[in-house]
């Protein structure tokens, strides 16, 4: 989207304190972009914002997004600073990895409020002011488990799957206001979640079945979404982009043709 440098245009992030949401917050900065970030961790975005810097142009709101009052106010709190939203990256989940018999419903609850209740509270809210400018972006943080089954994420992946589909829900009927709405699924990516919740089996795993044999960095999903907010995906609506290295397109036999490779190298 082209920039106005009289009003800039304005992104509003959500988990915004921290990993990929952090670095999607710098890249909307680095594009010319006002930003709000909206997260909970009250302690953690105020030192987001200090890193960020850009003064004015960032707006930080401690924010749960799967309380409607909480999101509605700061949808206001947004509106009354930058009077306009041009893009929406709901990027706040959690995450619980657990057996299905582990699982509580609460857990199953928490994950379900925040990874897609959140996202349709903060697209209601912040779709409306962008309906208002008959224009937008959205884009939904989904992830790769959205698209494959994985063990111990029976309410992660079925959140994250169900955000998809609500990706495409919000498109059909957001298109017509001219808002697109799209979804990035991430691999495994190197930030602070991962550190905790994958133990070196997990990411022995990952290297085994990535054809790229990484890690992804927040800055590369970051691009990834500021591609679908840009004008250069004008025509794109209601998809979903895996940033994965290649993880959802493997299938079984992977570690078995490096070995072969390895040994017809010799």
């Amino acid at each position: 989207m082209p920039v106005d440098n009289t009003h800039p245009p304005v992104a509003v992030v959500t988990g915004a304190a921290r990993g990929i949401g952090l670095a999607i917050a710098q890249w909307f900065l680095a594009h010319g972009h006002r930003v709000a970030l909206l997260d909970r961790d009250a302690a953690t975005l105020d030192t987001a914002v200090t890193t960020l810097g850009h003064g004015d142009a960032v707006l930080a709101l401690h924010c749960d997004v799967s309380d409607p009052a909480q999101v509605e106010s700061a949808a206001q709190a947004v509106q009354a600073r930058f009077g306009r939203v041009d893009a929406l990256v709901n990027n706040a989940g959690v995450a619980i990895f657990k057996p299905v018999q582990q699982t509580s419903f609460a857990e199953w609850r928490e994950v379900m409020g925040t990874n897609l209740d959140g996202a349709f509270l903060c697209s209601q809210a912040f779709g409306a002011l962008m309906s208002k400018e008959q224009g937008g972006a959205i884009v939904n943080i989904a992830s790769i488990s959205a698209l494959r089954a994985s063990t111990l994420r029976v309410a992660y992946g079925t959140s994250k799957a169900a955000l998809v589909h609500l990706t495409k829900q919000l498109a059909v009927e957001f298109g017509n206001a001219g808002i697109r709405v799209n979804t990035v699924c991430p691999g495994p990516v190197e930030t602070e979640m991962a550190k905790l919740v994958h133990s070196v089996a997990i990411r022995s795993d990952y290297y085994d079945a990535i054809p790229l044999g990484r890690y992804g960095t927040v800055e590369e999903i970051a691009e990834a979404v500021g591609f679908l907010c840009s004008a250069q995906a004008a025509f794109v609506n209601g998809q979903f982009l895996a940033v994965d290295g290649g993880f959802d397109a493997a299938g079984v036999g992977l570690p078995t043709l490096r070995r072969t490779q390895a040994q017809a190298a010799c």
